[in-house]
């Protein structure tokens, strides 16, 4: 099994103008070859610094895979601390030249002379050559067998790079037979503490396939990790694993994989042959747009108020004056009215009310920011509420509500 530590280049990134999504989509990419990703480093344009970076690194793992560093510019510095991390020493790539050469052609722009930076590469290098960019990446070798790869920075360039030459390199080079497959489990509802009492016991005995949890955006993943040689061996330990996760879920657990909460609600009131609508105020239609990002959502989703001014609460909602009077629109009898006026004027089954205080401003010692009041009204007529005080930004309050009245929902319909 090869082990490799993953290293992205750039002061942008440790001053926070860049957001790393390369390291995640490199680690993803491995574990499903079954390369051991021992760590993560994100170091700036400082030749020292990376060289001793990367010289650490290689004494804990097989290789460095790098990412950035490799351009024309006085601050690419990626090729000389790699060159001093493997003891080798800088030349001229021509064959890199030539390609660089007839880029500029190609594109009928001026090849400036410090483009040529880029084809001066380790001697030993094996080279990776850049159909999408300018930069070539390449693999470094040390003396011992170890390597550092170092691919371009710029996603579009690094994600077919990796794929298509630096990922069968590594297959051939540590004959690579098994990988790591993963199932996800979804929860919604459920605190992290509560599902890691119902599952612990299995997290600490399991090795292979071995259990994990992800906690997100109200919700909490549960992943089922398998190491073997197919997709079919992985399957087979994964599924005894997986049923006695549900079991052990109970209620909450609403879909594996690419499952999302409004799938799910979608998918069982189709099976119901049952319809739903929202009034919403304090999520302003993210409850709505969760569940049409459904395909064939409107074989169950008739629609949804946004009523986010009381006069539309009044108008579309039939929400009474003098409830708005004696309760306020952030209420307990605001969120029901609410809730009955959208069934009533969107002639759906269920419907789901939500009105609250986002903030920044708004908030009282009594209804503080933060505050939201759900409504559920079944196709029963019977009405279910919920209170909830959330914590964040103004955007926080809004996403987490959102996610909480599909839990609402979920919560209700599932089977």
């Amino acid at each position: 099994m090869a082990s490799v530590e993953v290293v992205t280049i750039g002061t942008e990134i440790l001053l926070g103008h860049l957001v790393d999504t390369n390291s995640v989509h490199i680690s993803r990419a491995l574990a499903d070859h079954g390369v051991d990703v021992y760590a993560k480093h994100s170091v700036g344009d400082n030749t020292e610094r990376l060289a001793i970076m990367l010289e650490d690194a290689l004494g804990r793992a097989d290789g460095v895979i790098t990412t950035g560093g490799l351009g024309p510019t006085v601050d690419d510095l990626t090729k000389d601390a790699v060159a001093t991390a493997v003891g080798d020493t800088l030349q001229l790539h021509e064959p890199s030249l030539r390609a660089l050469e007839e880029r500029f052609v190609k594109f009928n722009r001026p090849m400036t002379e410090n483009n040529k930076r880029q084809a001066i590469l380790p001697s030993r290098a094996v080279v990776m050559p850049n159909p999408n960019g300018t930069a070539p990446g390449f693999i470094a070798l040390r003396p011992d067998g170890k390597f550092i790869a170092c691919m371009p920075g710029v996603p579009r360039e690094m994600k077919p790079m990796l794929a298509d030459q630096l990922i069968p390199w590594l297959v051939e080079r540590f004959t690579l037979k098994s990988a790591i497959y993963t199932k996800t489990l979804h929860t919604i509802g459920i605190g992290e503490s509560e599902l890691d009492r119902r599952v612990e016991d299995l997290f600490r005995s399991l090795e292979n396939p071995k259990i994990a949890m992800l906690a997100h955006g109200g919700r909490v993943d549960v992943k089922v990790m398998a190491k073997a040689e197919s997709q079919a061996a992985a399957d087979a330990m994964i599924a005894p694993v997986a049923q006695q996760l549900r079991e052990r879920i109970g209620a909450g657990y609403y879909g594996d994989d690419d499952t999302t909460p409004g799938g799910a609600i979608v998918a069982e009131l189709v099976r119901r042959g049952k319809t739903l609508g929202v009034a919403e105020s304090v999520t302003g239609g993210g409850v709505s747009d969760s569940i049409v990002e459904v395909a064939g959502a409107s074989r169950a989703f008739l629609g949804g108020i946004v009523a986010y001014d009381n006069s539309v609460k009044q108008s579309l909602l039939g929400v009474r004056t003098e409830t708005l009077t004696q309760f306020g629109a952030v209420s307990e009898e605001t969120a029901i009215e609410m809730a009955r006026g959208a069934r009533a004027t969107l002639k759906v089954d269920f419907a789901l009310a939500t009105t609250g205080i986002a903030g920044p401003d708004g908030g009282s010692a009594e209804k503080p920011v933060g505050l939201v009041w759900f409504a559920l009204v079944d196709d029963d007529g019977i009405v279910t509420t919920h209170r909830a005080t959330f914590p964040g930004q103004r955007m926080d309050v809004r996403d987490r509500a959102a996610m909480t009245a599909l839990s609402l929902i979920w919560r209700r319909l599932e089977p």
